[in-house]
């Protein structure tokens, strides 16, 4: 009988067979796909089936950069154990589908698996036996007035490659080094997205409300234990910071100087210092989770955009980050805690 498209699909997405042997078995079995599953079974192809209950928390992050740094790509593939993730035949796994999209820029993941190369992969994973996917990659590719680098730590787990617009190709060479820190920077501090100004209102508000209540309540318990309290602030990102809310701090800086009775002919030497620490306190936000608002790990008396415009300004240019891609390896998977009691009694029952 005549086999369909769909039915290939879903066989393979039952059991993680190649392709074209998912099709052999449904045309043996005449489109039975419980037969078919079975026959696959038999001859030991569908050893990676997927499983709903099984995650792929494990794995490993994969990076490809150009020879002249005009392209990078991240990869992450999982695993369900680190055991598997040390195996040789997995890192080669990893390196060679790194190098695979890198070099065909596949649409999506669908894309990859439907590939040549896909067929290759679900092979390699049913000699490994476990459950083993491609959760996820991104290329980023530069011009010749554009710099771009990457880093992938030392564990493999964590790879970010950085992008930044600068005025000269001269410039764009000599700023690598600085972008490489600077994806360091990143695989440590955890950024979710670019600048501030990637923040939807709403979710600016929630989070407010959020933790400042967090803050009002950790202090109550310092305050039991006779512990210095943590400063509470009005807003937490420079979303929130408006022409009318600075102007109202600048006015109420200079009221507590006249206060203190500082002599108004050295406020000009005060309140800038003022004005930055009270941005500083006000933002956590923005510095948690935007990379060009963080304060940059090797100098943290710069934002990261601060620290990137001063190392161009040292090669007598500009530039500024465009784009950035982080891959941790698990982030968002969550993970199915085992009950092995549980297991036991059902497979007795």
């Amino acid at each position: 009988m005549a086999v369909t498209a769909a039915q290939v699909k879903e066989l393979r997405a039952a059991t993680d067979a190649p392709m074209m042997d998912c099709k052999k078995a449904l045309v043996e079995n005449d489109g039975d796909m419980s037969k078919a599953t079975e026959w696959l079974k038999e001859r030991g192809i569908s050893k990676a089936a997927k499983k709903a209950d099984r995650v792929a928390a494990e794995g490993l992050a994969g990076m490809v950069i150009a020879n002249d740094f005009s392209k990078a790509t991240v990869i992450e593939i999982n695993s369900e154990t680190d055991f598997v993730a040390q195996n040789e035949g997995f890192q080669n796994l990893v390196k060679d589908s790194a190098q695979e999209i890198y070099d065909n820029q596949p649409a999506d993941v669908e894309a990859f698996n439907n590939s040549a190369f896909g067929e290759k992969f679900a092979s390699e994973v049913a000699k490994i036996g476990e459950k083993i996917e491609l959760r996820r990659f991104a290329t980023l590719t530069a011009s010749e007035t554009e710099a771009l680098n990457g880093y992938i730590h030392s564990n493999n787990r964590i790879a970010v490659i950085i992008k930044a617009e600068c005025d000269s190709a001269k410039t764009a060479e000599g700023m690598r080094d600085m972008l490489k820190q600077v994806a360091m920077h990143a695989s440590a501090m955890k950024p979710t997205t670019l600048s501030y100004k990637d923040f939807d209102a709403e979710y600016v508000e929630s989070e407010t409300k959020g933790r400042i209540e967090a803050l009002k309540k950790e202090n109550e318990e310092l305050s039991r234990l006779k512990k210095p309290l943590k400063n509470v602030p009005k807003y937490i990102s420079m979303m929130q910071l408006t022409d009318a809310v600075m102007a109202q701090a600048e006015k109420d800086i200079k009221a507590t100087l006249k206060e203190q009775g500082k002599p108004e002919k050295i406020w000009d030497k005060i309140v800038p210092g003022q004005i930055a620490r009270f941005i500083l306190d006000n933002t956590m936000l923005d510095q948690e989770q935007a990379l060009l608002d963080q304060q940059y790990v090797l100098d943290d008396k710069k934002t990261v955009a601060g620290a990137v415009e001063a190392a161009a300004a040292s090669l007598g240019g500009t530039a500024s980050i465009t784009e950035f891609v982080r891959l941790e390896v698990g982030e968002g998977i969550e993970k199915k805690e085992d009950d092995f009691a549980a297991e036991v009694a059902a497979q007795m029952g």
